[in-house]
């Protein structure tokens, strides 16, 4: 408990100067939105992606809790998005990593949760890349039973739209069928940069969530960090000890804009915390 009460007590210090809502703006919402999507506001690879409608139950039982408004949780994901978003769009940012310490923490299933909570908003395009290549799990969180290969893409043998599907008009997601091997090198080898380049000339998203691996666990991570704008860190409550927390913060400030850190299966909660 103790251990928990500190990690909370640290993210309440460091929260306002890391997701403060830009002035001028409060509650909900993603700030001004565009309208209706002009053709040439959409980038050329939407319509040719396969269509995908998860199962609702399949996502509720995986704790993906935003695709469905059902479980009150959704409201703490919709306010990380919209802190995120504000943050991102006040800095200029478009891709963010979502990492943790170690496995196990729930970072693929947070950034599930972060990337149905941003296709509800339908002036917002959004592209979910699993970049997790050791250990990918996101198309059997989903329910994807032909998953497509982010890293085919990033090794330049396929093209976008056979590496990604479709849900929705404003969300694609890339998953991987089977783990790579030398994943750091593909990560780090200059095509990898070409692929992401390719994802946002097809696309032209408003925001990119990239699921990294664990830092603690493999060089994956950093091998991928000048690719993205900033990195939010994911904190196990119960799971992650603070000195791997510290660490992996600072790691990452040293390379990129650290958005914040998340405390994720926290079963203690204060009553200022909710209704």
């Amino acid at each position: 408990m103790e251990r928990i009460q500190a990690a909370i007590q640290k993210a309440k210090e460091q929260r306002g100067a890391v997701v403060a809502p830009s002035p001028g703006g409060v509650g909900g919402g993603v700030g001004p939105g565009r309208g209706p999507l002009r053709a040439s506001q959409v980038g050329p690879a939407w319509a040719e992606l396969a269509a995908f409608d998860p199962e609702p139950r399949l996502l509720a039982r995986n704790h993906i809790v935003t695709f469905e408004d059902v479980d009150p949780a959704h409201s703490h994901f919709d306010i990380l998005r919209t802190k995120m978003l504000r943050t991102m769009q006040r800095n200029g940012w478009t891709s963010v990593g979502i990492t943790s310490p170690t496995s196990g923490c729930g970072k693929t299933t947070l950034a599930l949760n972060l990337a149905f909570s941003l296709a509800r908003q339908p002036d917002v395009r959004t592209v979910l890349v699993e970049v997790d290549l050791r250990r990918p799990s996101m198309a059997r969180q989903i329910g994807l039973k032909s998953p497509q290969s982010v890293a085919g893409l990033l090794q330049g043998s396929r093209s976008v739209a056979e590496s990604f599907v479709r849900y929705g008009d404003n969300l694609a997601i890339g998953t991987n069928a089977q783990s790579v091997r030398d994943s750091a090198e593909l990560l780090m080898n200059a095509r990898a940069a070409e692929g992401v380049a390719a994802i946002k000339s097809a696309f032209l998203p408003d925001i990119i969530v990239y699921d990294l691996p664990p830092m603690l666990q493999s060089d994956d991570a950093m091998a991928f960090l000048p690719q993205l704008d900033c990195v939010l860190l994911v904190a196990g409550a119960e799971k992650s000890r603070l000195d791997e927390v510290d660490k992996c913060e600072k790691d990452l400030a040293e390379q990129s804009n650290v958005l914040g850190v998340v405390l994720n299966s926290c079963r203690y909660m204060s009553e200022e915390f909710g209704y």
